[in-house]
Protein backbone atom coordinates (compact mmCIF):
# COMPACT_ATOMS: atom_id res chain seq x y z
CA UNK A 1 0.00 0.00 0.00
CA UNK A 2 1.18 3.54 -0.72
CA UNK A 3 0.37 5.94 2.11
CA UNK A 4 0.57 9.71 1.59
CA UNK A 5 0.99 11.78 4.75
CA UNK A 6 0.62 15.49 5.45
CA UNK A 7 1.28 16.45 9.09
CA UNK A 8 1.15 20.13 10.02
CA UNK A 9 1.93 21.51 13.49
CA UNK A 10 1.49 25.20 14.28
CA UNK A 11 2.58 26.90 17.51
CA UNK A 12 1.34 30.43 18.22
CA UNK A 13 2.72 32.42 21.14
CA UNK A 14 1.04 35.29 23.00
CA UNK A 15 4.50 36.85 23.38
CA UNK A 16 7.29 36.47 20.84
CA UNK A 17 9.82 33.86 21.93
CA UNK A 18 13.57 34.44 22.06
CA UNK A 19 14.54 30.87 21.16
CA UNK A 20 13.02 27.48 20.37
CA UNK A 21 14.63 24.07 20.67
CA UNK A 22 12.47 21.19 19.44
CA UNK A 23 13.04 17.46 19.06
CA UNK A 24 11.00 16.17 16.11
CA UNK A 25 10.13 12.48 16.03
CA UNK A 26 8.41 12.79 12.67
CA UNK A 27 10.58 10.71 10.32
CA UNK A 28 9.77 7.05 9.60
CA UNK A 29 12.58 4.71 8.65
CA UNK A 30 12.87 1.79 6.27
CA UNK A 31 12.19 -1.64 7.73
CA UNK A 32 11.23 -5.06 6.42
CA UNK A 33 7.63 -3.93 5.90
CA UNK A 34 7.84 -0.21 5.12
CA UNK A 35 9.90 1.77 2.61
CA UNK A 36 10.08 5.54 2.68
CA UNK A 37 9.59 6.73 -0.91
CA UNK A 38 9.92 10.43 -0.09
CA UNK A 39 9.90 12.48 3.10
CA UNK A 40 10.64 16.08 4.04
CA UNK A 41 10.27 18.44 6.97
CA UNK A 42 9.79 22.17 6.29
CA UNK A 43 9.73 25.04 8.78
CA UNK A 44 8.38 28.52 7.95
CA UNK A 45 11.18 30.45 9.68
CA UNK A 46 14.97 30.51 9.75
CA UNK A 47 16.03 27.41 11.66
CA UNK A 48 18.88 24.95 11.93
CA UNK A 49 18.01 21.26 11.78
CA UNK A 50 20.24 18.36 12.72
CA UNK A 51 19.44 14.65 12.46
CA UNK A 52 20.18 12.16 15.21
CA UNK A 53 18.66 9.50 17.46
CA UNK A 54 17.09 9.54 20.89
CA UNK A 55 17.74 7.08 23.70
CA UNK A 56 15.22 4.58 22.32
CA UNK A 57 16.90 4.53 18.91
CA UNK A 58 14.20 6.59 17.19
CA UNK A 59 15.25 8.87 14.33
CA UNK A 60 14.95 12.49 15.44
CA UNK A 61 15.52 15.92 13.94
CA UNK A 62 16.67 18.64 16.32
CA UNK A 63 15.31 22.07 15.39
CA UNK A 64 16.93 25.29 16.63
CA UNK A 65 15.32 28.66 15.90
CA UNK A 66 16.32 32.10 17.15
CA UNK A 67 13.69 34.76 17.86
CA UNK A 68 11.74 36.82 17.94
CA UNK A 69 9.24 34.06 17.03
CA UNK A 70 5.51 34.80 17.26
CA UNK A 71 4.49 31.55 15.58
CA UNK A 72 6.05 28.60 13.81
CA UNK A 73 4.67 25.97 11.42
CA UNK A 74 6.31 22.57 11.01
CA UNK A 75 5.09 20.83 7.86
CA UNK A 76 5.82 17.16 7.18
CA UNK A 77 4.99 15.55 3.85
CA UNK A 78 5.86 12.18 2.42
CA UNK A 79 4.94 8.81 1.00
CA UNK A 80 5.64 5.38 2.46
CA UNK A 81 5.17 1.97 0.85
CA UNK A 82 3.90 -0.65 3.31
CA UNK A 83 3.27 -4.40 3.22
CA UNK A 84 1.44 -7.00 5.30
CA UNK A 85 3.43 -8.36 8.24
CA UNK A 86 0.89 -10.02 10.58
CA UNK A 87 1.96 -7.37 13.07
CA UNK A 88 5.49 -8.74 13.50
CA UNK A 89 8.08 -5.94 13.64
CA UNK A 90 11.21 -6.71 11.62
CA UNK A 91 14.21 -4.73 10.50
CA UNK A 92 13.91 -1.78 12.92
CA UNK A 93 16.67 -0.16 14.97
CA UNK A 94 16.69 -1.83 18.41
CA UNK A 95 19.12 -0.41 20.99
CA UNK A 96 17.58 -1.61 24.27
CA UNK A 97 16.80 -5.09 25.63
CA UNK A 98 13.11 -6.01 25.85
CA UNK A 99 13.20 -6.09 29.68
CA UNK A 100 13.54 -2.29 29.72
CA UNK A 101 9.96 -2.10 28.51
CA UNK A 102 8.60 -3.71 31.66
CA UNK A 103 9.31 -0.41 33.40
CA UNK A 104 6.39 1.71 34.63
CA UNK A 105 6.24 5.46 34.04
CA UNK A 106 4.07 8.29 35.28
CA UNK A 107 1.85 7.91 32.21
CA UNK A 108 1.88 4.09 32.33
CA UNK A 109 1.88 3.22 36.05
CA UNK A 110 1.23 -0.19 37.51
CA UNK A 111 -2.50 -0.23 38.21
CA UNK A 112 -4.50 -2.92 40.07
CA UNK A 113 -7.67 -2.29 38.06
CA UNK A 114 -5.90 -2.69 34.72
CA UNK A 115 -4.03 -5.76 36.00
CA UNK A 116 -7.30 -7.40 37.09
CA UNK A 117 -8.86 -6.56 33.72
CA UNK A 118 -5.89 -8.10 31.89
CA UNK A 119 -6.00 -11.28 33.97
CA UNK A 120 -9.71 -11.75 33.31
CA UNK A 121 -9.43 -10.96 29.59
CA UNK A 122 -6.60 -13.45 29.00
CA UNK A 123 -7.50 -16.23 31.41
CA UNK A 124 -8.75 -18.64 28.75
CA UNK A 125 -6.13 -17.83 26.11
CA UNK A 126 -3.17 -20.07 25.28
CA UNK A 127 0.39 -18.81 24.99
CA UNK A 128 1.74 -15.27 24.99
CA UNK A 129 0.50 -14.44 21.47
CA UNK A 130 -2.98 -15.73 22.25
CA UNK A 131 -3.11 -13.75 25.47
CA UNK A 132 -2.00 -10.55 23.74
CA UNK A 133 -4.59 -10.87 20.98
CA UNK A 134 -7.29 -11.57 23.59
CA UNK A 135 -6.16 -8.52 25.54
CA UNK A 136 -6.17 -6.37 22.41
CA UNK A 137 -9.75 -7.35 21.58
CA UNK A 138 -10.85 -6.80 25.18
CA UNK A 139 -9.42 -3.27 25.35
CA UNK A 140 -11.04 -2.46 22.01
CA UNK A 141 -14.42 -3.74 23.19
CA UNK A 142 -14.37 -1.97 26.55
CA UNK A 143 -14.17 1.66 25.36
CA UNK A 144 -16.04 3.95 23.03
CA UNK A 145 -13.77 5.77 20.59
CA UNK A 146 -12.78 9.35 21.38
CA UNK A 147 -11.45 11.05 18.22
CA UNK A 148 -10.53 14.35 19.86
CA UNK A 149 -6.99 15.42 20.70
CA UNK A 150 -5.75 13.45 23.74
CA UNK A 151 -5.83 15.21 27.09
CA UNK A 152 -2.28 16.26 28.01
CA UNK A 153 -0.83 14.33 30.94
CA UNK A 154 -3.69 11.82 31.25
CA UNK A 155 -2.31 8.54 32.59
CA UNK A 156 -3.41 5.08 31.51
CA UNK A 157 -4.90 4.51 34.97
CA UNK A 158 -7.03 7.66 34.73
CA UNK A 159 -8.07 6.88 31.16
CA UNK A 160 -9.11 3.35 32.18
CA UNK A 161 -11.78 4.83 34.47
CA UNK A 162 -13.46 6.66 31.58
CA UNK A 163 -16.03 5.27 29.11
CA UNK A 164 -14.25 6.59 25.99
CA UNK A 165 -10.58 6.68 25.01
CA UNK A 166 -8.35 8.05 22.27
CA UNK A 167 -5.92 5.88 20.34
CA UNK A 168 -3.14 7.17 22.61
CA UNK A 169 -5.05 6.22 25.76
CA UNK A 170 -6.00 2.78 24.40
CA UNK A 171 -2.37 2.05 23.52
CA UNK A 172 -1.13 3.10 26.95
CA UNK A 173 -3.81 1.01 28.68
CA UNK A 174 -2.78 -2.00 26.58
CA UNK A 175 0.87 -1.36 27.46
CA UNK A 176 0.16 -1.32 31.20
CA UNK A 177 -2.02 -4.42 30.90
CA UNK A 178 0.62 -6.39 28.95
CA UNK A 179 3.32 -5.47 31.47
CA UNK A 180 1.05 -6.70 34.28
CA UNK A 181 1.18 -10.11 32.54
CA UNK A 182 4.97 -10.02 32.63
CA UNK A 183 5.31 -9.16 28.92
CA UNK A 184 7.47 -6.20 27.82
CA UNK A 185 5.35 -3.60 26.02
CA UNK A 186 5.87 -0.16 24.55
CA UNK A 187 3.98 2.72 22.98
CA UNK A 188 4.31 3.41 19.23
CA UNK A 189 3.51 6.63 17.40
CA UNK A 190 2.94 6.80 13.67
CA UNK A 191 0.42 7.37 10.93
CA UNK A 192 -2.59 5.29 9.93
CA UNK A 193 -5.72 5.47 7.81
CA UNK A 194 -7.79 3.61 10.41
CA UNK A 195 -8.97 6.81 12.14
CA UNK A 196 -10.04 8.56 8.94
CA UNK A 197 -8.23 10.83 6.51
CA UNK A 198 -8.08 13.96 8.71
CA UNK A 199 -7.43 13.95 12.44
CA UNK A 200 -5.96 16.20 15.16
CA UNK A 201 -2.96 13.99 16.10
CA UNK A 202 -0.87 11.12 14.74
CA UNK A 203 -2.04 7.58 15.54
CA UNK A 204 -0.86 5.52 18.50
CA UNK A 205 -0.69 1.78 19.10
CA UNK A 206 1.42 -0.68 21.12
CA UNK A 207 4.00 -3.40 20.66
CA UNK A 208 4.65 -6.35 22.97
CA UNK A 209 7.65 -8.65 23.00
CA UNK A 210 7.15 -12.40 22.62
CA UNK A 211 10.07 -14.76 23.23
CA UNK A 212 11.09 -16.53 20.03
CA UNK A 213 9.06 -14.15 17.85
CA UNK A 214 10.19 -10.64 18.77
CA UNK A 215 8.14 -7.45 18.88
CA UNK A 216 4.55 -7.68 17.68
CA UNK A 217 2.20 -4.75 17.09
CA UNK A 218 -1.27 -4.52 18.66
CA UNK A 219 -3.71 -1.72 17.91
CA UNK A 220 -6.54 -1.65 20.46
CA UNK A 221 -8.23 1.07 18.39
CA UNK A 222 -9.09 -1.64 15.83
CA UNK A 223 -8.73 -4.72 18.04
CA UNK A 224 -6.17 -6.30 15.69
CA UNK A 225 -2.52 -5.97 14.77
CA UNK A 226 -1.49 -2.98 12.63
CA UNK A 227 -0.93 -3.94 9.03
CA UNK A 228 -0.17 -2.12 5.78
CA UNK A 229 -2.51 0.73 6.75
CA UNK A 230 0.03 2.00 9.32
CA UNK A 231 3.42 3.73 9.19
CA UNK A 232 5.63 3.19 12.22
CA UNK A 233 7.65 6.25 13.35
CA UNK A 234 8.79 6.03 17.01
CA UNK A 235 8.55 3.75 20.06
CA UNK A 236 9.10 4.44 23.77
CA UNK A 237 7.94 3.53 27.26
CA UNK A 238 4.90 5.81 26.89
CA UNK A 239 3.36 8.40 24.57
CA UNK A 240 5.48 11.29 25.82
CA UNK A 241 8.66 9.42 24.94
CA UNK A 242 7.43 8.95 21.37
CA UNK A 243 5.82 12.40 20.99
CA UNK A 244 6.19 13.91 17.49
CA UNK A 245 7.30 17.27 18.93
CA UNK A 246 9.01 17.87 22.27
CA UNK A 247 11.30 20.63 23.43
CA UNK A 248 11.61 23.98 25.11
CA UNK A 249 11.18 27.69 24.45
CA UNK A 250 12.77 30.80 25.88
CA UNK A 251 10.19 33.51 26.42
CA UNK A 252 7.15 34.61 28.39
CA UNK A 253 3.47 34.11 27.57
CA UNK A 254 1.19 31.26 26.58
CA UNK A 255 1.29 28.96 23.60
CA UNK A 256 -1.49 27.65 21.38
CA UNK A 257 -1.10 24.39 19.45
CA UNK A 258 -2.91 23.41 16.25
CA UNK A 259 -2.27 20.02 14.62
CA UNK A 260 -3.74 18.54 11.44
CA UNK A 261 -2.80 15.10 10.13
CA UNK A 262 -4.02 13.86 6.75
CA UNK A 263 -3.37 10.27 5.66
CA UNK A 264 -4.57 8.83 2.36
CA UNK A 265 -3.97 5.42 0.80
CA UNK A 266 -3.61 3.98 -2.67
CA UNK A 267 -3.17 0.31 -3.50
Amino acid sequence: MRLSIDHRTVYRFSTAQSRLVQMLRMTPENSHDQTVARWRIDVDCDAKMRRGRDGFGNAVTMLYAEGPIADIEIAVRGEVLTSHSDGVVRGVNEVLPPAVFLRATEATPRDPAIAAFAAEATGAADGAVGKLHALNRAVNARFAVDRKRPEPGLSAAAAFARPAATSRDLAQIFTVAARSLGLPARYVSGYSVVEGSLRPTPHGWAEAHVDGLGWVGFDPFTGRSPQEESVRVAAALDASGAAPVAGSRLGEGEEELDVAVTVSAAQ
